[in-house]
């Protein structure tokens, strides 16, 4: 009888972790899902939640050391956990930029050291980071989010050359504008420079408008399935907006994707 993969994925309280977790259990894998709180969180059907707070290595390292206790193994890790900030880089205190790195970019590195040394030991493994088209894209007033993603995406090239002599590998998962609470929730930076007020307002709203048109997030979590349980690829971008905008990136000159890009935002 074959074994079930058994998948760990960060931030399954809702969005693309939460439809992903869904999609794993469906796919007939064991999954365990991530929340920072287990008090009050939400239960998934047929997944697990484990208690995990990606910003302290104590915490992810008990969740990792209880699934392997239970599991016996992790196949599958899938880092989606993230957060994002609004507000020009100038705006951007230097303890507002290192927060959100500490989440988007260090949380991922807590849990691939906590994950790594039972994937060694075994000679397998697959490591899903979740991306974001402005991990290859600018984002003004979204600045200090798209250098985390686009140090996401350095971080996971360099990590599947490291760890392809160990069986395992490295893939990002790219999705473009997705209907979750991470951009309608968006948090702003604290001090504000007027002169940024309005073109910031002008991109909040059109940012805004994409996130309420954009699709649900199941499409991004299938994608995510297909990255982890499928054949592998560096890279991943859902179908529709994020497979456009890779492919603009590749092809066109850098300043039809700026105009482009501007264009979308509202912006002179």
């Amino acid at each position: 009888m074959q074994q079930q993969t058994v998948v760990l994925i960060t931030g399954v309280s809702s969005g693309i972790g939460r439809a992903a977790a869904e999609h794993f259990a469906r796919a007939g894998c064991l999954v365990y899902g991530s929340v920072r709180h287990l008090a009050g969180a939400t239960p998934l059907t047929a997944v697990e939640l484990v208690e995990m707070d990606i910003r302290d290595a104590a915490s992810v390292q008990r969740a990792v050391d209880g699934i392997i206790a239970r599991a016996g193994r992790i196949d599958v890790l899938v880092n989606n956990a993230g957060t994002n900030l609004v507000g020009a880089i100038e705006e951007t205190s230097v303890d507002e930029a290192a927060a959100l790195f500490d989440i988007n970019l260090l949380g991922i590195l807590r849990t691939v050291q906590a994950v790594l040394p039972h994937m060694r030991a075994r000679g397998q493994g697959r490591i899903v980071n979740v991306s974001s088209v402005l991990g290859f894209l600018p984002a003004p007033y979204m600045g200090v989010y798209a250098a985390s993603k686009h140090a996401v995406e350095g971080l996971s090239e360099t990590l599947d050359h490291e760890l392809r002599q160990f069986g395992i590998r490295v893939t990002l998962v790219e999705p473009a504008y997705t209907k979750t609470s991470l951009g309608s929730n968006s948090p702003v930076v604290q001090a504000t420079i007027a002169d940024y007020d309005r073109e910031r307002g002008v991109v909040a709203r059109a940012v805004t408008h994409s996130i309420d048109t954009a699709p649900e997030p199941h499409g991004v979590a299938a994608t995510v399935v297909e990255a982890a349980l499928g054949r592998w690829r560096m890279r991943r971008t859902p179908a529709g907006q994020a497979s456009l905008l890779s492919k603009l990136r590749r092809f066109l000159p850098a300043s039809a994707v700026d105009g482009s890009l501007r264009k979308q935002l509202g912006l002179r």
